[in-house]
């Protein structure tokens, strides 16, 4: 994969996750606080995976592949 193939599929994985880890812990944290490190870390990988794998990045490479085909018909 080329360098600029790699940087766009980390800009698309960083949009989702920043989110999307904020919110967890935004509405989770608190509960999860007093569980150690390695629980709350696998809680929080086992929920937003497979959240960003379904939903979250193919949901942004769609918006994106709508702003492309528009701004190529303009």
């Amino acid at each position: 994969m080329k360098t600029k193939l790699k940087l766009i599929a980390s800009f698309k994985i960083w949009i989702v996750i920043y989110p999307s880890i904020t919110l967890f812990l935004y509405f989770f944290g608190e509960a999860l606080a007093a569980l150690p490190l390695y629980q709350r870390t696998f809680l929080l990988t086992i929920s937003l995976v497979p959240w960003m794998v379904f939903v979250g990045v193919p949901f942004v490479e769609s918006v994106l592949r709508l702003i492309v085909t528009r701004d190529d018909k303009s």
